[in-house]
C-alpha cells in the first residue's frame, strides 16, 4: 500500500468501463446485463435527486448523467442533466426529449471521450435507432483563493486568463485542454507548482545575510540533529546508542553504584535518560551526550537527602563578563566538565532504580549510589564544593556578589576570571598564560573537554565580530514554536496587547502544567529578550490556575516571537566606564488586587546588562510611593553590579546614576 496526500485525475479517461460511458450496448450480453444498474432510476425516482443538497466549489463545471434506457431501448425517457454555475448551492436537473437534443447542445460545454478501445469506433452509446455520443469533462482551474481556506494548505493553478473568454465557466475539447495543459496526463506530483502550506513560513522571518559564513553554518547545524524522546528511541540509532553506552560505561568504572537486593524498609529514586548534543566553536559535534538522571522529586528529607543548596553562575553575571569582553576585547573560552557530579561524594544512603533499557541486565536487583548522580537533590551541592576546593587550592578568589565567580591577579595586574554553571565553564581575562595553566591543572583534577571559542553557551548562541558580541536564542525559539504546533501561525507585532487587562478567573480553565511549562520556557528566554520580560511577568502571575484567556496571552508571546526569532542582545565596544539606572513604575496597574509594577533596566559601561518587570509587594498609595519603590529596587541592582566590578577590580569614573522615567 502507497499512501500519498496527492491525488493523480486523469482527466481524459471516464470513471466507468467505457462500455457504461458511451460504448455500444448491442456488442454482447454483459453489456446489456450492466445495463441494468441504469434501470433502477426511474422517473418517479427523481425526486431524490430534486431533494438532494450538494456543495458546490467554485471550480464546479456542469455534469451530464449517462442516458437511461427503458424496456423499449430507446431514449425517450427523460436524461437528467445536472449543472452548476458559480455561486450556487444545488444542483439542478432539465429532461432531455431525446438524444437529439444532447447532440444539439453547445459543444463548447462539452468535450468528447478518448476511445480507449478499439471496438468503440466513434464513442457512441447505441440502443436501437438513437445514438448517444459520449462526453467528458473537465474541471476549470481558478487563481482564487478562499479566505476560510487561506490557513491550510493551498497550490496555485493557471488562472481564468489562459482560458478563452468565451470558454470560461465552461468545458472544453480534449484538444483544446492538450494545448493549455500539454502535461494533464502528468501525475499531480509532478505536474503542480511549488505548494505553500502557510501564510507565514518561517523562512521568511529568518535571515542569515548578517552572519558569517562559518557563523551561519554553524547555527544551521545546531538543528540537524534529532533529539531522542526516550532511551527506546536512542538505542535504535547508532550515535546515541553508543553515547548510552558510553555513559554506562563510565558510570560503572566509576563504582557510581553497587549493585544488591534492596534492603527491608528502604525506597529507591526513579532515574531517566537525558540527551543532549556538544558542539565545538567550528559548529561541527563535539559528541552526543546521554546523560542517567536521577528523579530526585522522589527523595525524602532527612532519610536520602539533608543539605541541598549550591549556586549556580547568575546569567546576570555572564553579561556583565560579555560587555567587559566586549570592551576590553578578552576572549571567551568554554569548557565543559564530563560527569561532573559523578566527582562529588555521596554521605546518604540512597538507593536506585535500574537504568531504563538494562533491565534484562540487572534483573530484579537495585543499585545503591556510592557517587553523587545528576538529578539527586543534593549532587549539585557535593559537586559544587569539590570543584571550590580544587579553584582554591590553585590560587583563585571566590567571589561574594556571585559565589560560582573565581578570579586571580597576575603580579604585573592582569587578570583570569572564570565562572561556572554547574558543569559549563566560561573562560576570560587578559592573562593568557593563566588561563593556559587553568585548563590544565583542571584537566588533572576532572575530565574537562575544551569547546574552544565561545559560540553555544546554556540554549544561547554567541556571535563575535569586531563590533561586538551578540547574544540570541534562535535554536531555542525555533524548537519551542515547533514543539507548540505554532510554526506557521500569524506573527504579531507586540508581546502583548496594551489594552488587555487579565483577571484572576476566566471562562474556561486549561491545563496547569502545560500552562506552566510554556510559561517557564518564557522565562528562560527572557535572558535575551528584553522586550518580553513585562508580558512574562504578567501571564506568570497566574500559573497556580490558568484559564483559556491566560493562555491566549502565553501564545501571544509566542506569535510575537514568530515575527523576529533572531533578535537578541549586542553587546558593543563603547567609550563609557559607567553603569546607569532606569527604573519605572505603573500605578495600580493590576486590576485584581491594584499593586503596582516596577520596572528597572541597567547599563555597564555602554551595553544592557540587567532588567526586571515585578509586581510590588504592596499597595502603592499614590503614583510617587510606586516611583520610589521601583527606584529602591533599581539601586539595589546597581550596588550589586557595583559590587561585582570591584571583585573584577574595573574602575567607575561616575557613580551610579539613577533616571526615573516618570509619566
Amino acid at each position: 500500500m502507497f499512501v500519498t496526500m496527492d491525488v493523480t485525475f486523469f482527466e481524459n479517461k471516464p470513471f466507468f468501463d467505457t462500455h457504461l460511458q458511451g460504448g455500444n450496448l448491442n456488442e454482447d450480453s454483459s453489456q446489456t446485463e450492466d445495463m441494468s444498474f441504469f434501470n433502477s432510476f426511474q422517473t418517479e425516482d427523481m425526486s431524490f435527486f430534486n431533494n438532494l443538497s450538494l456543495p458546490v466549489s467554485q471550480s464546479s463545471k456542469t455534469y451530464t448523467s449517462a442516458p437511461t434506457k427503458n424496456g423499449h431501448d430507446s431514449l425517450s425517457n427523460p436524461t437528467p442533466v445536472m449543472s452548476s454555475e458559480l455561486g450556487e448551492s444545488e444542483p439542478t436537473f432539465s429532461h432531455e426529449e431525446n438524444n437529439e437534443n444532447l447532440e444539439n447542445n453547445d459543444n463548447d460545454d462539452l468535450i468528447e471521450m478518448p476511445q480507449n478501445n478499439e471496438s468503440y469506433k466513434d464513442n457512441r452509446f447505441e440502443a436501437g435507432n438513437k445514438t448517444w455520443k459520449g462526453k467528458v469533462f473537465v474541471r476549470k482551474n481558478h487563481k482564487e483563493s478562499d479566505e476560510s481556506t487561506s490557513q491550510h494548505c493551498h497550490e496555485s493553478e493557471p488562472g481564468d486568463d489562459q482560458l478563452p473568454k468565451k470558454r470560461k465557466g465552461k468545458s472544453i475539447s480534449v484538444s483544446e485542454s492538450r494545448i493549455l495543459y500539454p502535461d494533464i496526463d502528468d501525475p499531480v506530483a509532478v505536474r503542480k507548482p511549488v505548494r505553500s502550506c502557510t501564510k507565514y513560513p518561517l523562512s521568511n522571518f529568518i535571515s542569515y545575510s548578517n552572519l558569517s559564513s562559518s557563523f551561519s553554518g554553524f547555527t544551521s547545524k545546531l538543528s540537524s540533529v534529532e533529539i531522542p524522546k526516550n532511551v527506546q528511541v536512542a538505542l535504535e540509532v547508532p550515535k546515541w546508542r553508543e553515547a548510552v553506552l558510553e555513559e554506562m560505561k563510565a558510570l560503572e568504572k566509576n563504582k557510581t553504584w553497587s549493585v544488591m537486593t534492596l534492603p527491608d524498609g528502604k525506597k529507591t529514586v526513579g532515574c531517566k535518560w537525558v540527551f543532549t548534543v556538544k558542539y565545538k566553536s567550528d559548529g561541527s559535534i563535539e559528541r552526543y551526550k546521554a546523560r542517567l538522571v536521577a528523579k530526585g522529586f522522589t527523595q525524602t528529607y532527612g532519610i536520602d537527602y539533608s543539605e541541598t543548596f549550591a549556586p549556580v553562575a547568575k546569567l546576570n553575571t555572564v553579561r556583565i563578563l560579555l560587555s567587559l569582553a566586549a570592551n576590553l576585547d578578552w576572549p571567551l573560552h568554554q569548557l565543559d566538565v564530563k560527569n561532573a557530579f559523578l566527582n562529588g561524594d555521596l554521605e546518604e544512603e540512597v538507593y536506585m532504580d535500574i537504568p531504563p533499557g538494562f533491565e534484562d541486565k540487572f534483573g530484579s536487583n537495585v543499585c545503591k549510589l556510592n557517587k553523587s548522580l545528576y538529578g539527586l537533590k543534593q549532587s549539585p551541592r557535593a559537586w559544587f564544593e569539590k570543584f571550590t576546593y580544587s579553584m582554591k587550592k590553585q590560587g583563585y578568589i571566590q567571589g561574594q556578589a556571585d559565589h560560582t565567580l573565581f578570579t586571580k591577579f597576575s603580579q604585573d595586574g592582569k587578570i583570569a576570571v572564570l565562572i561556572v554553571y554547574v558543569d559549563d565553564i566560561v573562560l576570560t581575562g587578559d592573562d593568557i598564560v593563566e588561563m593556559t595553566r587553568v585548563k590544565e591543572k583542571l584537566a588533572l583534577d576532572f575530565e574537562i573537554k575544551d569547546l574552544g571559542s565561545m559560540r553555544y553557551f546554556l540554549g544561547m548562541e554567541v556571535a563575535r565580530s569586531k563590533d561586538g558580541i551578540v547574544v540570541s536564542q534562535q535554536k531555542y525559539i525555533l524548537d519551542l514554536l515547533k514543539e507548540t504546533g505554532m510554526s506557521g501561525c500569524r506573527p504579531a507585532d507586540t508581546p502583548m496587547d496594551p489594552n488587555a487587562k487579565l483577571w484572576e478567573e476566566g471562562s474556561v480553565p486549561v491545563d496547569t502544567g502545560r500552562y506552566q511549562r510554556l510559561v517557564g520556557k518564557l522565562i528562560y528566554l527572557s535572558h535575551t529578550r528584553p522586550d518580553i520580560a513585562f508580558s512574562v511577568s504578567v501571564v506568570s502571575q497566574f500559573m497556580h490556575s490558568p484559564f483559556e484567556e491566560h493562555l491566549e496571552a502565553v501564545y501571544r508571546i509566542l506569535r510575537y516571537l514568530k515575527a523576529n526569532p533572531g533578535n537578541g542582545l549586542f553587546f558593543k565596544k563603547t567609550n563609557e566606564r559607567n553603569v546607569s539606572i532606569f527604573t519605572d513604575a505603573d500605578w495600580a496597574g493590576s486590576v485584581t488586587d491594584r499593586r503596582s509594577t516596577s520596572g528597572y533596566c541597567t547599563y555597564v559601561w555602554g551595553n544592557l546588562v540587567t532588567w526586571r518587570s515585578k509586581k510590588q509587594g504592596v499597595v502603592a498609595r499614590s503614583s510617587a510611593e510606586a516611583e520610589f519603590r521601583a527606584m529602591a529596587q533599581g539601586i539595589c541592582e546597581g550596588l550589586w553590579i557595583h559590587r561585582v566590578l570591584e571583585e573584577l577590580k574595573m574602575k567607575i569614573e561616575l557613580t551610579l546614576t539613577v533616571k526615573p522615567l516618570l509619566a
